[in-house]
């Protein structure tokens, strides 16, 4: 038995005690624990980089396992001239891409410097910069909780949508019907990039959208971007303690945008007659800044200054100091308030939201 307080497991930094705390280091430890965790219809909560986790004040009252099986390994050329990577379920994201990228390989440049671990890719179908897990996973190998065996998930048997997929949709507070123990992607042996489908990244790279760039600046410049809004884990910065995105970007008919400002961003989407707003934008123009909730602002009256809006973007909910995930909530249901106040759109939030709700 072991009584943990699980803000030390996540990149936000807040969370109660865990009951039980075990932590598994390779596949057969894995499924031995939640085979055990099962057997004695315990709750289980699957933890590894803890970066997409708000957990409640209150803790766990179950088992938690922290996944931490590491490796990447760089197998066989493909039917179509495609390289298998297989990286294990808690190895380290960032450190996956800079293995494929030393390897020769392109295709996961754009998801640089994202926090948490492999496994957590494709549940929330992970992207960023115009690129996301759905366009280069091959499979993922899961252990399946119900039959008590392993099996495999293709990309189209994941049911991929915007930040969701069959694993996000069959998962209950934490606990997942399919455990990932691996994930594998098909990457393009080449120096230069997948195209660039993001506007932003183009225009720092010096390229049209649709355009190639060298992987490695790809890499670099992805970094440096994500560096200056806060979404690179950095000790000393206060505005990476945080879950990222906290809100997605809102995808609404057509329609919608003849009731907003005629400079609202918008993107298209595969969906007929829909398409994409930028939640970061709502926020803003809602009334929320960056800094919101910081001692001296509007905000200091809603979390008392212990969490806040990122200084650097208004998409990240950030722990400026002691703050609890009731600080954090607060901070999420105002802004949330604000932006249906404004605009009648209703945000979603991002992160798995464990113990505790908007």
């Amino acid at each position: 038995m072991n009584t943990q307080m699980l803000a030390s497991l996540t990149t936000t930094g807040v969370g109660g005690p865990a009951t039980t705390l075990l932590r598994a280091r390779t596949e057969d430890e894995i499924v031995a624990a939640v085979s055990a965790a099962d057997a004695a219809g315990a709750d289980l909560l699957i933890i590894a980089g803890g970066s997409n986790l708000v957990i409640d004040d209150a803790g766990y009252p179950g088992t938690v396992l922290q996944i931490a099986n590491q490796g990447v390994t760089i197998g066989k050329e493909l039917s179509d001239g495609r390289v298998r990577v297989d990286i294990a379920a808690g190895h380290p994201w960032d450190d996956a891409v800079a293995q494929s990228l030393a390897a020769g390989l392109c295709g996961l440049e754009a998801l640089s410097g994202i926090p948490g671990s492999a496994g957590a890719t494709p549940v929330q179908n992970v992207g960023a910069y115009g690129s996301e897990v759905a366009h280069t996973l091959l499979e993922a190998r899961v252990y399946e909780r119900e039959t008590g065996f392993t099996t495999y998930f293709g990309n189209a048997g994941l049911g991929f949508g915007y930040r969701d997929s069959l694993l996000k949709r069959s998962t209950t507070n934490g606990s997942p019907a399919y455990v990932v123990l691996s994930v594998s992607f098909a990457l393009k042996r080449s120096g230069l990039s997948a195209p660039i489908r993001y506007a932003e990244l183009a225009r720092s790279l010096g390229v049209s959208a649709g355009e190639r760039a060298e992987a490695a600046s790809v890499r670099s410049t992805v970094l440096a971007l994500r560096a200056s809004k806060g979404m690179v884990l950095d000790a000393g910065d206060r505005d990476t303690y945080s879950t990222g995105s906290f809100f997605t970007n809102p995808i609404v008919p057509e329609s919608v945008l003849a009731l907003l400002p005629t400079d609202a961003p918008n993107f298209p989407v595969a969906q007929p007659g829909m398409v994409k707003l930028s939640a970061a934008w709502l926020i803003d123009r809602a009334g929320f800044a960056k800094g919101y909730g910081l001692p001296g602002t509007e905000g200091e009256t809603v979390a008392g200054g212990r969490a806040s809006l990122s200084t650097k973007h208004t998409l990240a909910i950030t722990n400026r100091q002691d703050a609890s995930s009731a600080d954090i909530l607060a901070i999420a249901r105002a802004v949330r308030a604000g932006v249906q106040g404004r605009f009648g759109i209703e945000l979603d939030h991002e992160p798995l939201l464990i113990g505790c709700a908007l």
